[in-house]
């Protein structure tokens, strides 16, 4: 063998001689490669440095077998002359047995360095276990934060099953593949959600999130947030990768939270009861019931259960596509009635049933509809102010919302304890005003009947819960045939003012009938009485004593302090105001003086006295009540002094008057 040949090989190569393997020749690569090992010497003395021993004795085993072995990217770890590498080198060998020219045997070893071609198949191995365990944590990962894992492909259309959400919406491989994701959808989320994500993906936005509902497997739906984000490689989206999570719970309380906020937005600044619930009624429809109606129930105090219940409606609120209802508007109910049994129970009455088919206790047989068409669900609940239904509420779902359930009770509940102040308020001044009110129909008595006069009276409470006046008049004969009349007003509209409204009554008939003198002098020892007795209280107060004359007709003697001024309305239609024997009111000067005015009352006259509440209004001045009174009384004077008076109330009060009216009318006969 010429071993010269092997000097321009491109590989390493190396040959020993005999059966200690001394080195006979090494070309350049190999030098290179290895080092110049010093020929002669054994290949174990040439190679000390040389960390694997065992490559020693397979020249051992090729030299006594003469069978080639060949070992494929083995390590090779021992002082390299140039040092190229840090660390292990890789080499494949080739080793056979060789004849020398001279006929000595040997051993031909070949080798080529693969160390490049190791390290990336190594860095190559190591990159796709760390990929392989950075996809098991991820898995693990989202796992562990959703429910469900889903991926479609470039376009954004399903393209590999999803355990989870068929587990979570029922829905098969079949059904969810493509765009069939969106069958599992809420119908009134459905179109939103699918534009949304048909945009992001046409955008490639780097994250896409949306909350929506998805149909569970068990039935109804639930809440679910939604993301989705882009796996690229390099600036190509290969597919994407979402993941929807329950958030029913958070949904629920952040939807709390709006809706209370929402409501103390609605109500703020309202005083007035009936606005506060409307504007509640504004927020429960539609974001927790479909319909809404409110009553208050105005003799809830003093109503005996199971007796008929007087409820006033006081706002109502339907969804789009349902009858709209009156919001202001009386009902009388039966004892068996849902409404009437929520309120003597005081406890929530709730149905869930087939759309448009409530259960017979919800709609007794004879009694009109009131449930809107399509309800599925109902809840009635009382409002309890101090042991007493003050309020009822009424709310109903319709068609395909969810059926109202406890949530939905709770929430009710929630928002109403924010009238729960102005609900007692308003039964207080319930309380009081019919506590005065029973106080002032116990003192305002029929007046009596005088031989050839006509007396008619009237009251008329203000329409405001809280106003309870202190208006009273009184009428009544005395010994000597002369007949009283008298109209008074406490200042103040409370509980107070009509108690002392009824003592000062009182005082002025007992004064009146003890004592034969002016009706001015008999005003001011009235006044006398009101500056000792009640302190800070002032009065109006019109005296009024009218007595036959001789031939014929009568006369009248009158004192008025503060009051507005009686009206005369001669049997023609000819009206004037009496304005002599004006004096202050009482309670005001100290130690004033009171003067009397006589008038004759001619026949077919009507004189009229009255309470400021029939003329006054809060935005004009009061002379234009005055004249706006003077003109219906000349229109009216012909009509029979019932009629006469209820006419005067209709023509002078407004729908909202907000203070009480007395007035007493006296008409002396004609001639006719």
């Amino acid at each position: 063998m010429r071993l010269e040949m092997f000097d321009p090989a491109p590989i390493g190569v190396v040959v020993t001689q005999g059966p200690d393997h001394r080195l006979a020749y090494t070309n350049a690569v190999y030098r290179r490669t290895f080092g110049d090992r010093p020929l002669g010497r054994t290949v174990r003395d040439a190679f000390p440095d040389l960390a694997q021993s065992g490559y020693f004795d397979m020249y051992d085993r090729v030299y006594a077998t003469g069978t080639a072995e060949v070992l494929t990217s083995v390590p090779v770890d021992l002082d390299y002359p140039d040092a190229p590498y840090e660390g292990t080198r890789y080499f494949t060998f080739s080793i056979s047995h060789a004849t020398m020219s001279d006929g000595r045997h040997g051993v031909l070893a070949v080798l080529v360095e693969v160390t490049d071609q190791v390290t990336a198949s190594e860095r190559i191995r190591v990159l796709s276990e760390e990929r392989r365990r950075v996809l098991q944590r991820y898995r693990s990962l989202v796992s562990a934060g959703s429910q469900i894992v889903w991926v479609t492909d470039p376009e954004g259309v399903v393209s590999e099953p999803s355990p989870g959400w068929e587990r979570v919406t029922g829905q098969s491989w079949e059904e969810f593949r493509g765009d069939g994701w969106a069958d599992a959808v809420h119908p009134d989320d459905r179109d939103t959600a699918v534009a949304s994500w048909r945009r992001a993906v046409a955008e490639q936005v780097p994250l896409w999130s949306r909350t929506y509902r998805l149909r569970l497997a068990k039935g109804g739906h639930r809440h679910f947030a939604v993301h989705a984000a882009p796996v690229r490689d390099g600036d190509t989206v290969i597919e994407w990768v979402g993941t929807c999570t329950d958030v029913e719970q958070e949904w629920r309380e952040t939807r709390r939270e709006e809706l209370l906020a929402r409501a103390t937005t609605a109500t703020a600044g309202m005083a007035r009861l009936d606005d506060m619930l409307a504007a509640l009624s504004g927020v429960i429809v539609p974001d927790i019931a479909d319909n809404c109606t409110i009553h208050l129930l105005p003799h809830a105090l003093h109503r005996p259960p199971g007796t008929p219940l007087t409820a006033e409606r006081v706002a109502a609120v339907s969804g789009p596509g349902l009858p709209e209802l009156p919001p202001h508007q009386e009902e009388h109910l039966d004892p068996g009635s849902p409404l009437a049994r929520a309120a003597d129970g005081r406890s929530p009455v709730h149905a869930v049933f087939p759309p448009g088919e409530p259960p017979p206790d919800l709609s007794p047989p004879g009694t009109a509809p009131w449930l809107p068409p399509g309800a599925n669900s109902v809840v009635l609940l009382p409002v309890v102010v101090d042991g007493v239904t003050a309020a009822l509420v009424t709310a109903s779902a319709s068609g395909d919302r969810p059926p109202l359930g406890q949530e939905e009770i709770s929430l009710l509940r929630t928002l109403l304890e924010r009238v729960h102040t102005p609900l007692s308020k308003a039964m207080e001044y319930q309380r009081t005003r019919q506590v005065a009110l029973a106080l002032q129909r116990s003192l305002l008595t029929d007046p009596p009947d005088v031989p050839g006069l006509g007396i008619a009276v009237r009251y008329r409470p203000s329409t405001a819960a809280a106003e309870v006046g202190g208006d009273w008049y009184d009428a009544f004969e005395l010994r000597d045939g002369a007949t009283v009349l008298t109209i008074g007003d406490v200042a103040g509209h409370d509980l107070p003012a009509a108690v002392t409204m009824g003592q000062l009554r009182n005082m002025l008939r007992g004064l009146t009938l003890d004592r034969q003198e002016p009706t001015g002098t008999i005003l001011r020892r009235l006044d006398v009485a009101v500056q000792t007795l009640y302190a800070d209280c002032t009065a109006t107060c019109v005296l009024a004593r009218v007595e036959r004359r001789d031939p014929g007709g009568f006369l009248l003697q009158y004192s008025v302090a503060g009051h507005p001024p009686p009206l005369l309305v001669d049997a023609d239609g000819t009206a004037r105001f009496l304005t002599a024997g004006h004096s202050p009111m009482l309670g005001l000067v100290p130690r004033p003086e009171y003067d009397s005015a006589v008038e004759p009352l001619e026949p077919g006259s009507t004189l009229l006295f009255y309470t400021d509440g029939l003329v006054e209004r809060r935005d004009e001045d009061l002379t234009a009540g005055l004249e706006r009174l003077r003109r219906h009384a000349a229109g009216a004077v012909t009509r029979p002094l019932q009629a006469f008076c209820d006419t005067l109330l209709t023509d002078q009060l407004t729908v909202d008057n907000d203070d009480d009216v007395a007035l007493i009318a006296l008409r002396v006969p004609g001639d006719r």
